[in-house]
């Protein structure tokens, strides 16, 4: 045997080795994301991936900084921030199994006419998979495995449990996670307690909280009046 056909043979044993545990590492992540998303029919995580990417970019120029973040338990989220949220984000998320057909070829219309990615179609099991596990950034990958988690999620937890997680763990503003925290940073009120008006707002600015915290435009305003005026028309789990 030439030192070549040796050189080859030896080529194919390692890369189908590195194949073989690429796979393994992949299945075991998933696995291991599996057992989490079932811990959640009961527990809460400690901390959503998003989160924690957030917490340590600002420690990055401050290492004393820190997020706000309260969850509380279903009931005690106003019943009209739960309809602002799925009227704002996801009209038919009592309806669909994770994903919304309609909404993603909207958004694909959309982005094929700007030439670039400008809207995501994205339901709240989508949002939810994508801020407890994975990064903010964009891609194909990134996308696949939010699809994974979304099925995940879908298949193991309940709509009203996949509700209460997104809105305990929703970027509110600049460090704000979470209904609780975010109607205590708005309003000064607990998430119990909030009006129609606040609730529409709040669910206006889910899709740029870091700029609208502390920013009030024509925008958000015309944006408030359009989420409260369809509120009622929403079912919530």
């Amino acid at each position: 045997m030439s030192a070549a056909t040796r050189s080859a043979r030896s080529s194919r044993f390692r890369l189908k080795y590195l194949l073989i545990a690429v796979l393994v590492l992949v299945i075991s992540w998933h696995l291991w994301a599996f057992m989490q998303v079932l811990s959640w029919r009961h527990d809460t995580p400690a901390m959503s991936a998003f989160m924690l990417q957030d917490l340590q970019n600002r420690q990055l120029s401050n290492p004393n900084a820190d997020l706000s973040q309260h969850v509380v338990a279903y009931d005690h989220i106003s019943p009209r921030l739960k309809r602002a949220v799925i009227a704002a984000e996801d009209a038919s998320f009592v309806q669909h199994h994770g994903f919304d057909l309609d909404g993603i070829q909207l958004a694909l219309e959309k982005n094929l006419k700007a030439g670039r990615i400008r809207a995501g179609g994205s339901t709240i099991t989508q949002q939810l998979a994508k801020n407890l596990f994975l990064s903010g950034e964009r891609s194909l990958w990134r996308k696949a495995e939010e699809s994974v988690f979304t099925v995940m999620l879908e298949a193991t937890l309940s709509k009203q449990r996949i509700l209460e997680l997104y809105l305990n763990y929703a970027e509110w503003g600049n460090g704000i996670y979470g209904a609780e925290a975010a109607a205590r940073h708005y309003y000064g009120i607990p998430a119990s307690m909030l009006s129609v008006r606040q609730a529409a707002r709040l669910a206006a600015i889910l899709p740029n909280p870091r700029y609208y915290d502390g920013h009030h435009t024509r925008w958000i305003a015309r944006r408030t009046h359009t989420i409260a005026r369809y509120m009622p028309m929403v079912l919530i789990p």
